[in-house]
């Protein structure tokens, strides 16, 4: 059911083929479209280059934690076993690396992954509950085996009839507009619509 005076959140486009639905990307993108994202049960390959998404700066978060996680490890060994309580065991002197290096790696890891978990939550704005995407009845069908666009409200290009005519000219099954109260969204190109 739609509700005639919502705003429009997004409008979701559904593909039958990841080839499909890697081409509409193209299309979108080359269109000039930027808030724009696809769904699939799968990882497609090419679909980042596709969208026209630069690299993950996520090694950019991860590499300098890590790096901490390596010195943290070294300065805590040697003031612990060089400076603060040096013993002597068989003659080994009290700062010796080798010793170091499994303590060392276990800390860049440790806190390589927590980087790489918080930073991928911030880098995708998580956690959100919901999604207006979530409305859409026929976008559930996306973990099992239909690919979906959708192109947000908010990206500068939006417009409503000239949206929904690119998404139709992509070769989409099906077009829908949905709001961010409704329930199943407003079928704007029927239930079949083919470019």
């Amino acid at each position: 059911m739609s509700n005639d005076n919502q705003t429009p959140a997004l409008m979701v486009a559904e593909y039958e083929t990841p080839g499909a639905v890697l081409a509409a990307a193209e299309k979108v993108r080359d269109a000039g479209y930027k808030v724009f994202d696809a769904h699939t049960p799968f990882p497609i390959h090419g679909m980042d280059a596709a969208m026209g998404l630069p690299d993950s700066k996520l090694g950019l978060i991860v590499f300098p934690i890590g790096m901490l996680g390596t010195t943290l490890a070294f300065l805590m060994m040697w003031w612990m076993n060089g400076v603060d309580y040096p013993i002597v065991i068989g003659g080994k002197p009290p700062f010796s690396l080798p010793s170091m290096i499994p303590i060392m790696f276990e800390l860049t890891v440790l806190l390589s992954a927590f980087a790489a978990v918080f930073g991928m939550f911030h880098l995708n704005r998580l956690p959100r509950h919901h999604h207006p995407l979530f409305n859409s009845e026929r976008f559930s069908a996306f973990s099992n085996d239909k690919f979906f666009l959708s192109i947000e409200s908010t990206d500068p290009k939006w417009n409503l009839d000239r949206t929904k005519s690119l998404l139709e000219s992509t070769g989409a099954t099906f077009v829908e507009v949905v709001g961010d109260d409704d329930e199943g969204g407003a079928d704007l190109a029927g239930e079949e619509s083919h470019a």
